[in-house]
């Protein structure tokens, strides 16, 4: 699993996945800090990343265009720290990494997580 982390999430997300096993990388680090959602979207798709984010406008992209990848996950909380939300989201990811390499939306809150298969 490959996670490449939209610049809404603090870049220390990267550190915090890593030592739970989970290859991860932050926007900051590839491409500019003003790149539309839609070149995101692309590069993650052709560099088979899953997209790790707190932006709903990834939905809304993944229903125009009824692609299979990439995978979404969308995290949806007040505190995204990885300090308050990491142990949680790393054990989601676990849990739904086959789906994840299949084509999923994948929305966690604190309480739950909400998958749907792709296409939307």
């Amino acid at each position: 699993m490959k996670l490449l982390l939209d610049m809404n999430l603090a870049p220390r997300w990267t550190q915090y996945l890593g030592a739970a096993g989970i290859c991860a990388r932050h926007w900051s680090d590839i491409g500019p800090s003003d790149a539309t959602d839609a070149a995101i979207m692309a590069y993650a798709r052709t560099e088979d990343f899953i997209i790790f984010t707190q932006d709903l406008d990834f939905t809304t992209l993944l229903a125009f265009t009824r692609d299979k990848k990439p995978s979404v996950i969308q995290l949806r909380a007040e505190n995204t720290s990885p300090e308050i939300a990491g142990l949680h989201v790393v054990h989601v990811l676990q849990q739904y990494a086959q789906e994840l390499d299949d084509g999923a939306l994948l929305t966690i809150d604190i309480h739950r997580a909400r998958l749907r298969l792709l296409p939307l």
